[in-house]
């Protein structure tokens, strides 16, 4: 059987991936905050939002080449920024990076990835976008956004969601920590997966990679306690406009979900607002990404790029995204759920589902280049 027979969408990777990795690793991605109530309000949300096709538009191939940030890309969707992204499987990082640079779609390296960007960079082959999240200290903080631009990172996504750590209950209960705890728990978790064991053996415990020029890498309690500060950077308006005036390059905001907030990004100067709720992760009393989506667009009025993450799992979710007023989609947990379930193979097993999806999609709908999509296509509750 081909990889698309098996596993034709995201969710037949995210079980494979459940029965390959680790009940801490999977837990680690696929929860939420809280109750978890936003989550399945992301998926119930999107599933909510009707489209409309338009018949007899002959045949035609649809074109998915999209530009952003003045740069083209084969489809109009990249991979997310995902912390810790080496626990869900060994190399993650480097998988997503060669096929962004293969299949030409852009990947978000989360600065709390287990790789750095002097590794990701050169791989992902002008393609790398950087996420930042807002360390205190700002001789730290400028230092990190020169290395993401020394490495080839042209978009710097500063993720502004996360003012401090959430409490994230499974992640409690299935003993995701860091440092990680090394209990005969841990270990035998770890041992009944055990390819996933011998790959993590191969290449290494998962480390912050970026983050250990600036703290005693030596022990884990050294990484825990920085790692901690990152988090709780707690950004401001002046913080991002000093950061945007360090930045060569495209300057986008990530976890925007007020249309104030986004009005206020844009006189900060920023290039682009990713529409976010951190995938139900950080605050669970949040609404869907995808409902507050058209009045952000309204907002912005054209004056920066609108993204959107938070939910998608196919093509149909990112025609949904466009429609209501995005410009691109990322996705996070679908690219991990994929090297979750086939190591390397997975990243361009991704990018080709979703591109069969969008493609089988925009004929039905009538549509041949993404751009056309407006709001008059979709009917939002």
């Amino acid at each position: 059987m081909s990889l698309e027979t098996r596993y034709p969408s995201i969710p037949y990777l995210a079980a494979r991936a459940r029965q390959r990795v680790p009940f801490f690793a999977w837990e680690y991605l696929a929860s939420g905050t809280g109750s978890e109530r936003l989550v399945p309000r992301n998926r119930e949300a999107l599933d909510a939002v009707e489209m409309v096709p338009r018949v007899l538009k002959g045949r035609f191939t649809p074109d998915l080449e999209t530009e952003i940030f003045g740069r083209s890309y084969s489809v109009p969707f990249g991979a997310g920024p995902v912390g810790l992204s080496g626990l869900m499987w060994p190399g993650t990082e480097r998988f997503i990076a060669r096929s962004a640079a293969e299949k030409r779609f852009p990947y978000g390296l989360s600065m709390v990835a287990n790789e750095a960007p002097e590794t990701i960079g050169p791989m992902a082959d002008g393609n790398g976008w950087y996420q930042l999240y807002t360390p205190v200290d700002p001789e730290i903080r400028a230092d990190i956004i020169k290395r993401a631009w020394d490495s080839g990172f042209g978009t710097l996504l500063v993720t502004v969601d996360v003012p401090v750590g959430s409490r994230r209950e499974r992640q409690l209960v299935a003993g995701v920590s860091v440092p990680p705890q090394f209990t005969p728990r841990t270990f035998w978790r770890a041992a009944i997966r055990p390819r996933w064991s011998l790959e993590t053996v191969a290449n290494g415990i998962p480390r912050f990679k970026t983050l250990e020029t600036y703290f005693d890498k030596s022990t884990f309690a050294g990484a825990a306690r920085f790692v901690g500060k990152v988090v709780d950077g707690r950004p401001d308006w002046e913080m991002l406009r000093e950061m945007r005036d360090m930045w060569p390059g495209a300057f986008v905001v990530k976890g925007i979900l007020h249309p104030e907030d986004a009005r206020l990004a844009v006189e900060a100067g920023v290039d682009g607002i990713v529409v976010s709720n951190h995938g139900g992760r950080q605050f669970d009393a949040a609404p869907a990404s995808i409902d507050v989506l058209p009045e952000i667009a309204r907002v912005v009025g054209g004056r920066a790029k609108i993204l959107f993450d938070s939910g998608i799992e196919g093509g149909l979710d990112i025609l949904r995204a466009l429609s209501l007023g995005a410009d691109f989609c990322l996705l996070g947990r679908a690219f991990l759920y994929a090297t979750g379930a086939l190591g390397a193979k997975g990243p361009n097993h991704v990018h080709e589902i979703l591109k069969a999806d969008l493609e089988a999609n925009m004929v039905q709908l009538g549509i041949e280049k993404p751009a056309e999509l407006k709001p008059a296509w979709a009917v939002q509750p």
